[in-house]
């Protein structure tokens, strides 16, 4: 047997449940049972039966999957697998920040560590961070962490000037090349540019949608457009292209002219080598003291509460 059929069988002689993030290998993407954004990951896990969730992605997500999940081991293929967003806010340094902001109301990207979530009053995805921003009054300042870029088009598009952001950002969304993406509209006139709202403002400024990856792969299938130019982690590419293989997609270049691609490396760590270790061996395990969990979970709680 090959390393995925190896999978199929050890995922069913020990109930375990295989997650895959939009920007894990294309190889990985297709063991898993479930492929998605990081939260909604994390939801469906629960919602399974399963007493084993592996996580192909980095190690926020599976630190989210144990949060929602407290009962099931949760694996991760790569403890290694870091993610340059959530490293860039540390647990204490934020603590200290949010201390120096008495009084404001303290929403946090799913994109963070789970000492993060634990600092937090309402989580937010990139999704539903609009809606998060609108329900808290007008009046109360907002400590926005840990993205700069998804705080500062947030600002834009709730007029907001109460929010004080954490200055952190992510190495993939903050390297993409304006002018490589003007070229790429040059050549492709007509091609809708779809972009992460963790990108920096001038790139935002030419998209012509702005969403998450779940968000991005509906408008690629609502658009009657043929071609588009992609502006995010290009793992995305593979779920596109099966899901509309009459579509052209083009992932927007970096700035680096050195680089094909803006991979995250973190991500490619996962292979399918490591998610069979992980299931062969039950490790590396991924846990999260409870005093940090049950805090980090409510606040996760606190945004599922709005139904957005």
């Amino acid at each position: 047997m090959n390393a995925a059929e190896k999978i199929s069988e050890l995922k069913k002689q020990k109930n375990a449940v295989i997650l895959a993030h939009y920007y894990t290998r294309p190889e990985v993407q297709d063991v898993a049972d479930f492929t998605g954004d990081s939260l909604a990951l994390s939801q469906r896990a629960a919602a399974t039966g399963a007493d084993i969730i592996v996580f192909a992605g980095v190690y926020f997500m599976a630190e989210t999957a144990k949060i929602l999940s407290p009962g099931k081991k949760v694996l991760i293929p790569d403890p290694e697998a870091g993610c340059s967003l959530a490293s860039s806010c540390p647990a204490g340094d934020f603590a200290v920040f949010r201390a120096a902001h008495p009084g404001a109301t303290v929403v946090s990207y799913v994109n963070t560590t789970a000492g993060i979530k634990a600092l937090t009053d309402i989580c937010c995805t990139s999704t539903n961070a609009l809606d998060v921003i609108n329900s808290i009054p007008e009046d109360r300042p907002i400590i926005f962490a840990p993205d700069r870029n998804l705080g500062a088009y947030l600002q834009k598009m709730t007029g907001r000037g109460n929010m004080i952001l954490w200055d952190g950002a992510c190495h993939v969304h903050e390297e993409f090349s304006l002018e490589g993406i003007l070229a790429l509209k040059t050549r492709h006139p007509g091609a809708p540019v779809l972009a992460h709202p963790e990108c920096r403002g001038p790139v935002l400024a030419v998209a012509d949608f702005i969403g998450s990856t779940s968000a991005i792969l509906r408008e690629a299938g609502r658009n009657p457009a043929e071609t588009f130019i992609v502006v995010t982690e290009p793992g995305i590419l593979h779920e596109m292209r099966r899901s509309h293989p009459d579509k052209t997609f083009i992932p927007a270049p970096p700035t680096d002219p050195a680089c094909a691609c803006n991979d995250c490396a973190y991500m490619k760590l996962v292979t399918l080598e490591k998610i069979l270790s992980a299931l062969e061996t039950c490790s590396p395990e991924v846990l999260v003291p409870e005093s940090t969990r049950a805090a980090a979970e409510r606040s996760i709680r606190s945004m599922l509460a709005l139904g957005c």
